[in-house]
């Protein structure tokens, strides 16, 4: 209710953000929120920590005090042997220590002497002096699921940085080919312009046939880009749309419309970023997958403890202290345990090879050793993409520093060759072959600040903290 809520108050304010604008713009912060509140992974994997605290729960029933009760009854040849009821309830601890107490009713002519007849009470306990004291399969459950369900949000945090990492180039994409495609319309109209004013001279005798046949060449020339940038511009808005969900699990086009909001050229000219290497390797270590590997291999520990259980002998004691009727009470307040009113006794098991408990041991050790493995190659592929992204940026902040000169020259070429023109000094061939490179550069200047942007992110991304 409370994420329906906030997604409601987040649309009001995203559409008012529009009616204040000439056209309706998208910014990054707001693509990622809705991609955060109603993308289906995102929601699948909530899912998934929802169920592993889930599994807490049933864990924790292995420690749940049970009520239990038996009934028998024999008749042979129309006697009566025996009719016993016995109902019992039994509180198990996280030791492995096990309480219990309960009531028995035993009548009838033949019966196991060894039983007591009539109304009698108990209380006692069972202890384990060898197996399973220090760790059992109860222990075990509850401590691996708690593991688990840290395991799971971690994998959550995981999921959540991959899909934002996509959903980032998605949109970088989106607004690289919404550049290109506006710097080619501008060209074009500029182009369209120049030839209607270049036509006009012809038929004045101003100019010569050639020069109409030029503008009408560089003209085309940049319909056919247009053309072409606007398929690209289109692919990339449907493969930004495929990140945008409804919140009724529907899937969400966006408008043809709605553009990308140029607030980050701003950002791109007052602000860089600085990364510094050895604290993103720091970073690195916090990464929600190292974290998982590091938590499950908690969980082979608890593992291999309890596989080493089976390489001991079951020794359990058990102590029941009897009363006569039901109310043990009484025999209990005369501190008389091992003297009169007891039933004791040892259980002793060993398997003579203990073949199935080096199984399972040496089975349990190997994964270990495995995820150790796994861990150490894992942590060196994160470190590698840290280090490769950083040496990226730095490279690109150079490129794009050096880009804006390239382009701002070429802008001064086409200038002055244009006032060239105007002189008669030149020609609209060479203006032209100018005017293609500064469109190059700039071009060129767009696709290297797209790659900036990705790449800051992808540095954030390397090390798990897109969240």
């Amino acid at each position: 209710m409370k994420k329906t809520y906030l997604l409601l108050l987040f649309i009001v304010l995203f559409l008012k953000g529009f009616s204040q604008e000439k056209e309706m713009t998208l910014s990054l912060d707001q693509f990622l929120e809705i991609v955060k509140l109603n993308h289906p992974t995102i929601k699948q994997a909530m899912n998934d920590v929802e169920m592993s605290e889930a599994k807490i729960i049933g864990a924790r029933s292995g420690f749940e005090p049970t009520i239990n009760g038996s009934y028998s009854e024999k008749v042979f040849g129309e006697e009566q042997y025996y009719q016993s009821f016995n109902p019992e309830v039994r509180i198990p601890t996280w030791f492995g220590i096990e309480a219990y107490g309960g009531v028995n009713n035993l009548e009838g002519n033949k019966y196991n002497q060894s039983s007591t007849f009539g109304e009698s009470s108990y209380v006692g306990v069972s202890i384990p002096l060898l197996k399973n004291l220090l760790m059992d399969s109860r222990r075990a459950t509850l401590k691996q699921s708690k593991l688990f369900l840290q395991m799971s949000n971690f994998e959550k945090d995981a999921v959540v940085n991959d899909l934002l990492m996509s959903a980032i180039e998605s949109y970088w994409e989106y607004v690289n080919s919404f550049e290109l495609m506006s710097v080619i319309v501008e060209n074009l109209a500029n182009s369209q312009k120049r030839l209607d004013f270049i036509r006009k001279s012809y038929l004045n005798g101003e100019k010569a046939e050639i020069d109409t046949i030029e503008a009408s060449n560089q003209f085309q020339m940049f319909s056919y880009k247009r053309n072409d940038a606007e398929i690209r511009f289109m692919k990339a808005r449907l493969n930004l749309s495929s990140f945008l969900w409804k919140n009724e699990n529907l899937p969400y086009e966006l408008p043809q419309e709605v553009t990308p909001n140029e607030n980050w050229k701003g950002d791109l000219k007052n602000e860089k970023v600085e990364f510094i290497l050895n604290k993103l390797l720091e970073d690195s270590q916090l990464h929600p997958i190292v974290k998982t590997y590091e938590l499950k291999r908690e969980v082979l520990d608890i593992e291999k403890q309890l596989k080493f259980q089976s390489l001991l002998p079951k020794l359990d004691v058990y102590y029941n202290h009897l009363g006569k009727g039901y109310d043990v009470g009484n025999t209990l307040n005369n501190h008389r345990y091992f003297d009169d009113n007891f039933q004791t006794g040892v259980n002793f098991e060993l398997p003579i090879l203990l073949m199935k408990g080096r199984s399972d041991y040496k089975i349990a050790s190997l994964k270990i050793v495995n995820n150790d493995l796994d861990l150490i190659q894992k942590q060196n592929q994160i470190n590698l993409k840290v280090k490769s992204y950083y040496n990226e940026y730095e490279i690109l902040k150079s490129q794009l520093d050096l880009q804006y000169v390239i382009y701002d020259n070429y802008n001064k070429l086409v200038k002055a060759e244009e006032q060239k023109l105007i002189n008669g000094e030149s020609s609209l061939f060479i203006v032209n072959s100018r005017q293609m490179k500064a469109l190059d550069a700039l071009e060129k200047l767009i696709n290297i600040q797209a790659k900036y942007f990705k790449t800051i992110y992808a540095i954030k991304w390397s090390v798990g903290g897109l969240k």
